[in-house]
């Protein structure tokens, strides 16, 4: 089984380019099938990573960066894949 963690914050306004790059140098113990980094407007950064575990398993996730960097608590979603049979 195949499960994606999701990862999105919001950065203090104008400060998207520095919390991108926070994102980009954290290391996660273990790793993962797949890590995906995406940015959108409002200064927000989006982490996915794939792994091949079951739903339930403990798996590494990114911290929180400083609270002085974003504007809300990280938002933090788990899915598994789905067959398509």
């Amino acid at each position: 089984m195949t499960v994606a963690l999701m990862w999105e914050a919001r950065a203090v306004e104008g400060r998207g380019d520095e919390l991108l790059a926070w994102v980009e140098k954290q290391d996660l113990p273990g790793r993962p099938l797949r890590r995906e980094v995406l940015r959108a407007p409002q200064d927000r950064v989006l982490v996915i990573t794939w792994w091949d575990a079951a739903y339930d398993t403990e798996l590494p996730e990114l911290p929180d960066p400083d609270g002085e960097l974003v504007t809300r608590a990280v938002h933090r979603w788990r899915f598994e894949s789905v067959d398509g049979n």
